[in-house]
């Protein structure tokens, strides 16, 4: 299916800043626009505020001034949806309340073409529902542009219930036309990006509540460990605490109170509070001018250990710690047997007789024998931040001789209270079951969810090749592990995720 054509005139309807942002993608593509809002002389300001964008990119000599010119000569005010008549695509962009977009479009139904596309941009509500009023919903899409539009590549092509394949396409066609990056998925609570990065805040929360560990030291492991550009304290208060929570609050609700998507008290009562983030002067941290931000609680210099034993083969997650211990001058011997969780989960044991291994979802206080666990990281190698959770028997001098081997090998370490899965192998592992769920039910394809993920909330990968590369046995052997420690339902395996570990074991 091809791209509606260049010349036809696109309309948006809602003058806000995500409507301005998308008449603008729209109209530096060469389209005609025309803009329209209800509220008077909405859509003749944000028409001179286009304009003045358009100016600053001249300035920065990012566009000519001739396209400049043409594309101000093609984008027009709307003073009434008649005056929308004639347009191959409709855009909305409105307040998000079902009633509203729903009368929205039955009013435009009557007004425009035939073959005209109908699409939300809508990041909350059932595109299904939206669409549900209309006699033809067989044309309506979701179009759900992340903002600033102008600036970031991805928008998620949102297939209702009703929508027929080849409005989908179109729509994909034409969003890739405009030099976006188009992904399909079905109409699901929070689309494939909403969705699916519900774990990366509730999971950290989570912690926070437990007092595992502060929120700037759970956002420094996150990023300097998992490689996150921003952690979620810091990334909600740049947000809004109140936009993410009633995003996920209306995740949670639409999932019909799925434990998975549990919001967190914690954030409710900063909402209830007023302390909104950035743009109320405090939220998780305080933003008001000459504010100290707090730091991460980080080890004090310790001595490394001369010796270490490995026991039983490491997980694949961490498997180039050993050549890196090696490369340390540190010696490493080897200790018959296979690890004390079992194959593929082995460990090394420090001088005192702790074993020091990845987390694999449980608590390191068990019956068995004083254990420290430590945090998954991106890269081993470049990260420069490691978590580690000692449990209640783990001797202090092992537990300095844990701290002085990661930071002989280059890295800060936070010691966390014992926290089953750490931080960042707990939001890994959700984020990959999230995906695997998502890609089972049909959500969208494995492909479009690792690139949604990517460019819409700029995860360093995409959470399938996460799961590719730390293996799909050990995200389902953490998960299992937590389910078993919080026997609510959170962390349960989903169906897809079991089946694909099966797949992987069997290749073995």
């Amino acid at each position: 299916m091809t791209a509606i054509e260049p010349n036809a005139t696109v309309a948006v309807v809602g003058a806000g800043t995500m409507g301005r942002g998308i008449a603008q993608v729209a109209l530096t593509a060469g389209h005609p626009v025309r803009l329209y809002d209800a509220a008077e002389g909405l859509a003749a300001e944000a028409v001179r505020a286009i304009g003045a964008r358009l100016d600053r990119l001249v300035e920065k000599g990012t566009l000519a001034a001739a396209e400049r010119d043409a594309a101000r000569a093609r984008l027009h005010p709307a003073t009434g949806l008649d005056d929308l008549a004639g347009p191959a695509l409709v855009i909305e962009a409105i307040l998000e309340e079902l009633p509203a977009k729903q009368k929205l479009f039955s009013e435009l139904e009557s007004v425009v073409p035939e073959d005209c596309l109908l699409a939300t941009n809508t990041s909350s509500l059932s595109v299904t529902a939206v669409g549900g009023a209309l006699r033809r919903p067989g044309r309506f899409v979701g179009l759900h542009f992340f903002n600033p539009a102008p600036l970031l590549p991805l928008v998620e092509v949102v297939r209702g219930a009703a929508t027929d394949p080849a409005a989908a396409d179109r729509a994909h066609a034409t969003v890739a036309a405009w030099g976006k990056t188009p992904v399909r998925c079905a109409d699901t609570p929070g689309f494939v990006v909403n969705r699916l990065a519900r774990p990366f805040y509730a999971e950290a929360f989570r912690l926070h509540e437990e007092r595992a560990a502060d929120p700037a030291t759970l956002d420094a492991v996150l990023r300097e460990s998992g490689g996150f550009p921003m952690g979620p304290f810091e990334l909600t208060d740049l947000i809004g605490q109140d936009v993410n929570e009633a995003v996920t609050r209306s995740v949670y609700e639409s999932f019909f109170q799925d434990p998975k998507f549990r919001p967190s008290l914690a954030q409710r009562r900063l909402v209830q509070a007023g302390l909104l983030g950035r743009k109320s002067g405090r939220g998780w941290y305080d933003h008001a001018a000459g504010a100290e931000r707090p730091l991460p609680h980080t080890a004090e210099s310790c001595a490394a250990p001369g010796e270490l034993a490995l026991q039983g083969p490491l997980p694949i997650a961490c498997a180039a710690l050993r050549g890196m211990i090696e490369e340390a001058g540190i010696a490493i011997s080897e200790k018959p047997g296979p690890g004390a969780r079992g194959v593929d989960s082995g460990g090394f044991v420090l001088p005192g007789g702790t074993e020091l291994s990845l987390t694999d979802g449980h608590r390191a206080t068990v019956a068995t024998g004083p254990r420290i666990h430590f945090d998954l990281a991106l890269d081993y190698r470049t990260c420069d931040r490691i978590a580690l959770a000692p449990s209640a028997t783990a001797p202090e001098a092992d537990v300095r001789a844990a701290i002085g081997l990661f930071q002989a090998l280059g890295k800060r370490v936070s010691v966390m209270g014992d926290a089953p899965g750490l931080i960042v192998a707990r939001t890994v592992a959700m984020l990959v079951d999230f995906a695997e769920d998502a890609v089972g039910r049909g959500i969208a394809s494995p492909e479009d969810v690792d690139t949604a993920m990517r460019l819409g909330v700029n995860h360093p990968r995409g959470p399938l090749e996460w799961g590719r590369a730390v293996g799909a046995g050990w995200v389902r052997r953490v998960l299992g592990n937590l389910h078993t420690e919080y026997p609510d339902g959170r962390y349960a395996p989903s169906q897809p995720l079991l089946r694909r570990a099966a797949v992987e074991e069997s290749l073995l």
